[in-house]
């Protein structure tokens, strides 16, 4: 009965196989997950951070708990594009699922040079998606993903340099995403993803310092997921490519209330640490979703909803 559900979702020229992924930066690249779930029923690996040059990150301690999620402040550590290029992508050539490469950079110039070294690859690579909440250091500091000029310049910019499905990470540390997920249209993206974290601080009492090796971290987990819901249905009424949800998606519920708000596909995130088969058992449970509901087509969900 299932195979009478189209789970494909279309991005660009290309079509993911369903709509469940699994968020920068919660799944490694790849390898780290591969004896505890099936990674064939994963539409899309989203790699962890690739950087021009390698990073090690924040001082420790970088992952504090909350009540209702976590908090981190990684710092982008990452081996470096040449060591990913060399050591990460061959074991990511041969997985079942689309490996989308998340990239990071403090300036236009860094994330141009990490898509054009990408692009020597011939294969392995689905698509990008870029993770505009850097800071841009030319500029003050403050995240690409605030200015609307900026991300559709950064946009046009790597449109140049791929055919590939560019997808654009949107922070929820704005004032108006609609305007945010415009530019990124604007500038040739094929998809917009959101949200990424929110901005967060814990303080140890006993210490009387935050409890990361940093001031603040960002946000995700259960905490997180009606704001990436509202943001979601904001940014999906707002442009015409698709918008890919995530935050805080612990179960099909979470998920679903994705999918009804405008997502076309989700990535999972922090659920990943608790239970590595989470994106699986989601997949099943849209998929008898859209059974239920006498849904073709997992991307007409969102006509369900009255909103």
């Amino acid at each position: 009965m299932g195979t009478n559900v189209d789970m494909t979702v279309s991005i660009g020229s290309k079509s993911l196989p369903n709509p469940v992924g699994v968020a920068s930066g919660t799944f490694g690249y790849g390898r780290e997950y591969e004896e505890l779930t099936d990674l064939a029923n994963i539409g899309a690996i989203f790699t962890k951070a690739v950087t021009l040059k390698s990073r090690k990150g924040n001082a420790p301690p970088r992952i504090v708990e909350t009540p209702s999620g976590i908090i981190n402040s990684i710092g982008l550590a990452n081996v470096g594009v040449n060591y990913f290029l060399s050591n990460k992508l061959p074991f990511l050539k041969t997985l079942p699922c689309a490996v989308i490469v998340n990239v990071a950079g403090s300036t236009e110039e860094e994330y141009l040079q990490v898509v054009q070294k990408l692009e020597t690859a011939e294969e392995g690579i689905w698509g990008y998606e870029i993770n505009v909440s850097c800071p841009n250091v030319k500029h003050g500091g403050l995240a690409f993903g605030t200015d609307p000029l900026q991300i559709e310049q950064l946009t046009a910019a790597l449109r140049k340099l791929t055919p590939k499905p560019l997808i654009i990470k949107l922070t929820p540390n704005v004032t108006d995403i609609a305007l945010i997920a415009r530019a990124a249209e604007a500038g040739g993206a094929d998809a917009v993803s959101l949200i990424n974290t929110l901005v967060g601080m814990v303080i140890d009492t006993k210490k009387k310092r935050s409890a990361l090796g940093t001031l603040t971290g960002g946000l995700s987990g259960p905490a997180v997921r009606p704001v990436g819901v509202a943001l979601t249905y904001k940014a999906s009424r707002a442009v015409s490519i698709p918008v890919i949800g995530m935050g805080g998606i612990m179960n099909t519920e979470d998920a679903l209330q994705y999918l009804l708000a405008g997502a076309s596909a989700i990535q999972i995130g922090t659920a990943n640490f608790i239970d590595p088969q989470t994106p699986e058992k989601v997949l099943g449970g849209i998929r008898r979703y859209c059974e239920k509901q006498g849904v073709s087509s997992v991307t007409d969900l969102c006509w369900l909803a009255t909103l």
